[in-house]
């Protein structure tokens, strides 16, 4: 037989082959049966040394390093160097690779890991330039405390790494070995910075709600896209802040105003920026609005200039009915004129979707962006609550993984002073030195997504030298990155940027071809080789929120609170505050961060013409003082879920467009005044409990109608019974909730799904359809195309979310409303009512619930349906499927799900798996610091068959917490193991 007819195979399959291997080696010399250990020498090596005495490099006097039954450390140090330093060693030991994957992510460095296939995803990274800002943060503002802190942090990272190779430090490199050469360098000072970055990046508001809305108008009217987008509920989902407004006296925000009408509002008579009496649409695609407001007073007839914030601007007239405060306008019609290109529509939809393609490469270490996506907090006086002071609950919903996002532990020095500063203990990111959530011996805090709409997409006319603005071509700003790919070889791209961010679309191959063939408008820009896109991001300024963490970790009050959030920079988030001063202690609110101020016109909602300067932000951002704030408010409780932080119609700024809607928030508030009514107290416990409420909103609203449904089939009518008396509660062995939960799925997927694009419907469904630009969905055609969709199955619409709560509420009294259409089926007759559709949802999940849980409705339950797969980083998400055995772990039946308190989130258009969770879970008893609760997702450490690599996960999942030890005795109590570390030769404590 010649020789060559085995050559090599691909690289590809050549690594995977090897890691094959691997794992057959693992099995073989330690067995995996019961998952108990792959090989004494490979998985045990790597776990860390945790009692005894070691020597670390640069410490001035010994450091204590306790740890609880959880394997959760306490350190204790006599300098804040000291401290910091021994932070970096104890997370090194605990979560180094997921530390080094994570600093390679935010520089845009995968490739070196990982190999050529994440050239593509390092790219686009390298063009956001994470690292290059965090760079210039470290070099130009952080204080010098904070970089004394960082270096510190990073040379007991160093003082760990030292002497060991790879599998000494965790069983992922053995496996990297088998595919590359890979080499751990030493860690940076900006390699924490730059991870904040990570963390902004996945809370970056409304960016995916920005293209989604571009890429409807290839099969929905301007207004059915509103439709889609409701108001804010704000008469029945009250926002954070209830009162208040800017003083012009003072130009400081004033949290005892009664309201504001501040001149730059978007809401009032005049000229508004969303949509208005009128509502006129211009010719062409895009969104057309009139000069109005939706919230002006009365019913007339409108006229004027309508912009879209990108898309078309159109000069209308139309007849538009609009009370105060609800937006219910009707669309006008009106001939206009386009400044962006009317005609580059299915160009510009490939610009998006492309541009959507790209952001679902990178890795979503908080989870999918969506609806309902976002956390809980609240804080509550101890007016009402039994231990007389303040209570203060957080859980941050986020992707699940393994190890967790969060780790746990306590940052204390012997003797608070000026050399030493820190008591303080709670979570913080591996790789990262300080405490992002928690509390110190004064104050504690925690925090949710703000949501302010921090980023915006512009579209650009380029050439190979520069780009359109204010009718002149000014030339790129370009930087060269050069991605090192594991195995050899290297690419260099170009990265060029606008006054407007980077050219995103640079990134793309479809992109680097949009609009060749698409007709444009004679006013519109001469189109070349297309239209770039530029991406506007609040995050890719340099700022200080390092300075931020650690001047909130050393905070004694609500002033210092204050100061230390207005460094906070991005994310933009929610911060809740709580002390024990005075009779009944102090609680507070402060939202922080840098958040645009958009000319008149652009509102942010869809992507702006970078060439006119009308577009452009304004030079200074929301001013700190005039950001909302609130302390010790009359009502005696403080909610934070990432609803509306003030009614846009009593405040100057307008924040955002795409807040969440309020599902979650207003059953927190809904608890706490159920609770406190009759003058019954808040306990630790109800907090606790609090937290795992699994109410669903949209059930109560849409169950009542579900059972006037008659049906002759009497299996679909079992299934019916099971609403019957159901309390709304998704409970794990709820099969009420696995039913309802598939009637919701259904009726989104019938009513709005089959109407939506190809882009963002999930990937595998297809659907005969009339071809884009059609008339409308509901229209009839002659012609009838396949397509199938695009959208991961996590970020694919309809999500499910409390978006689509209010979406459903606003047609839910209007029977035959065109949004209850549904066509033919070779099962089903066509659908013209509410009522029909919902009955063809209800048949439709009887039987999908059928196939999967099977025909005994009595055997049903949520938790089947609704499951929890924790997934290593990177070798358990893409490497073979017997390494992914040993990594990975799961799956859990949850309680729970979208929208609900305990938000267990799963996307309705894509199935009823766990996609986003309470990552983790706190209630601080203020002021009683070791009465204090908590839980993570996971467990402290991060080596496959350590102890605590899933310890805390059963508790998680039946919603207990942990006891929280703080002070020096109850720390001591707690201890389970101790390692001291030791200046090289000096002393032991």
């Amino acid at each position: 037989m010649p020789a060559n007819t085995t050559a090599p195979a691909a690289k590809k399959k050549g690594r995977r082959a090897r890691l094959l291997v691997l794992v057959l080696v693992l099995a073989l010399v330690g067995g995996i049966g019961y998952g108990a250990y792959w090989g004494v020498s490979t998985v045990r090596t790597p776990f860390p040394q945790t009692t005894g005495t070691l020597e670390l490099d640069g410490l001035s006097e010994p450091v204590d390093v306790k740890r609880d039954g959880y394997g959760v450390p306490q350190i204790y140090a006599s300098t804040d160097e000291d401290l910091f330093r021994a932070q970096g060693y104890v997370q090194a030991q605990d979560r180094f690779w997921e530390m080094d994957v994570r600093r390679h992510m935010t520089a845009g460095r995968l490739s070196e890991m990982f190999g050529k296939e994440q050239v593509e995803t390092d790219a686009f990274l390298r063009t956001l330039g994470w690292r290059h800002v965090a760079q210039q943060e470290y070099d130009k503002l952080l204080s010098p405390e904070t970089k004394k802190n960082l270096q510190a942090y990073a040379d007991g990272v160093n003082a760990y790494l030292k002497g060991k190779e790879g599998g000494d430090i965790a069983v992922e490199y053995t496996a990297l070995s088998f595919a590359n050469d890979y080499k751990i360098e030493p860690w940076a000072p900006v390699d924490s910075v730059a991870w904040l970055k990570a963390m902004a990046w996945d809370l970056r508001s409304n960016l995916q709600d920005e293209i989604d809305r571009s890429l409807m108008t290839s099969r929905l009217t301007p207004q059915q896209i509103k439709q889609l987008y409701p108001r804010y509920p704000y008469k029945t989902h009250r926002p954070i802040v209830d009162r208040g407004g800017v003083d012009p006296a003072t130009g400081s925000f004033d949290p005892s105003a009664e309201n504001e009408s501040g001149a730059e509002s978007d809401t009032g008579t005049g000229t508004g920026t969303d949509s208005g009496t009128g509502d006129g649409s211009g010719t062409g695609t895009g969104l057309g609005s009139g000069t109005g407001s939706d919230s002006g007073t009365g019913t007339g007839t409108g006229s004027g200039t309508g912009t879209s914030s990108g898309l078309d601007t159109g000069t209308g007239t139309g007849t538009g009915t609009a009370g105060t405060g609800t937006d219910t306008g009707t669309a006008g019609t009106g001939t206009g004129t386009a400044d962006t290109p009317q005609g580059a529509s299915e160009g510009f939809r490939t610009q998006m979707s492309s541009l959507a393609g790209s952001l679902e490469k990178i890795p979503a270490l908080f989870g999918p962006n969506g609806n309902g996506i976002g956390s809980n907090s609240w804080v509550i006086s101890g007016k009402y609550t039994t231990t007389g002071k303040p209570l203060l609950a957080n859980d941050p919903h986020l992707a699940p993984q393994l190890p967790s996002l969060w780790y746990q532990m306590g940052l204390h020095c012997r003797k608070v002073t000026n050399t030493c500063g820190y008591d303080v203990s709670g979570y913080t990111f591996s790789g990262m030195p300080g405490v992002v959530i928690g509390h110190n011996q004064d104050i504690a805090w925690g925090m949710t997504n703000l949501g302010a709409d921090v980023s915006d997409l512009y579209l650009e006319k380029v050439t190979d030298s520069g780009y359109q603005y204010g009718g002149k071509e000014l030339p790129f700003t370009t930087r060269d990155e050069t991605i090192k790919v594991a195995g050899g070889g290297s690419r260099t791209i170009t990265v060029r940027t606008t006054n407007n961010g980077p050219l995103v679309s640079d990134r793309s191959k479809e992109l680097g071809k949009v609009g060749e063939e698409a007709p444009v408008d004679n006013l519109a820009p001469d189109r070349g080789d297309g239209y770039a896109v530029a991406l506007r991001w609040t995050a890719l300024e340099p700022g200080r929120t390092m300075d931020a963490v650690f001047k909130l970790n050393r905070a004694k009050d609500f002033q210092q609170f204050r100061a230390a959030a207005a460094d906070f920079a991005v994310p933009s988030q929610n911060l809740i505050y709580a002390d024990s001063k005075g009779a009944e202690g102090n609680i507070g609110y402060q939202a922080p961060g840098r958040i645009p101020v958009r000319q008149e016109g652009h509102d942010g909602t869809l992507p702006a013409p970078g060439w006119d300067p009308k577009y452009t932000w304004k030079k200074e951002y929301i001013p700190f003082e005039e950001l909302p704030w609130e302390q010790n408010p009359s009502r005696g409780y403080i909610v934070t879920a990432n609803q509306a932080v003030i009614d846009e119609d009593e405040y100057r700024y307008p924040l955002t467009k795409d807040w969440g809607y309020g599902a979650r928030s207003q059953r927190i508030n809904d608890l706490i005044e159920a609770k406190t009514k009759d003058g019954a107290k808040v306990s630790t416990e109800d907090m606790r409990v609090m937290q795992t409420d699994s109410s669903s909103e949209i059930a109560r609203l849409l169950t009542p109608y579900l059972l006037k449904i008659d049906f002759s089939d009497p299996h679909v009518r079992e299934a019916q019974k099971l609403l019957e008396g159901w309390d709304y509660t998704q409970d794990s062995d709820s099969g009420a909730a696995a039913y309802f939960n598939a009637v919701w799925r259904n009726t989104l997927k019938l009513a709005f799904g089959n109407k939506l694009p190809k882009e963002l419907r999930p990937k595998g469904e297809c659907l005969t359809v009339p071809p884009a630009d059609s008339t409308g969905p509901a229209d009839e055609q002659d012609r009838l195309v396949r397509e199938c969709g695009q959208r991961d199955a996590d970020t694919a619409q309809p999500d499910g979310g409390d978006r689509w709560y209010e979406v459903v509420r606003g047609l839910l009294k209007d029977q035959d409303n065109e949004w209850w259409t549904s066509a033919r089926s070779r099962t089903h007759e066509a659908t013209k009512t509410r009522d029909g559709l919902l009955k063809r949802a209800m048949e439709d999940a009887r039987w999908e619930l059928t196939a999967k849980l099977g025909k005994d409705v009595s055997s049903w339950s949520w938790g089947r349906l609704h499951q929890l797969n924790l997934e290593n980083q990177t070798l358990g998400t893409s490497g073979p499927g017997l390494l992914k055995t040993l990594l990975n772990r799961g799956p859990w039946n949850l309680s729970g799900g979208e929208a609900a308190v305990n938000a267990t989130g799963w996307n309705a258009a894509g199935g009823y798996g766990v996609v986003w969770v309470p990552s983790m879970r706190m209630v601080v008893t203020v002021g009683d610091w070791d009465k204090s609760r908590w839980i993570n997702l996971t467990g402290a450490s991060g080596h496959a068959y350590n102890a605590h690599y899933t310890d805390q996960t059963d508790k998680w999942v039946k919603g207990e917490l942990l006891e929280w030890a703080y002070g020096p005795k109850a720390v001591d109590a707690a201890t389970d193991e101790t390692l001291v570390l030791t200046p090289p030769g000096g002393k032991n404590s």
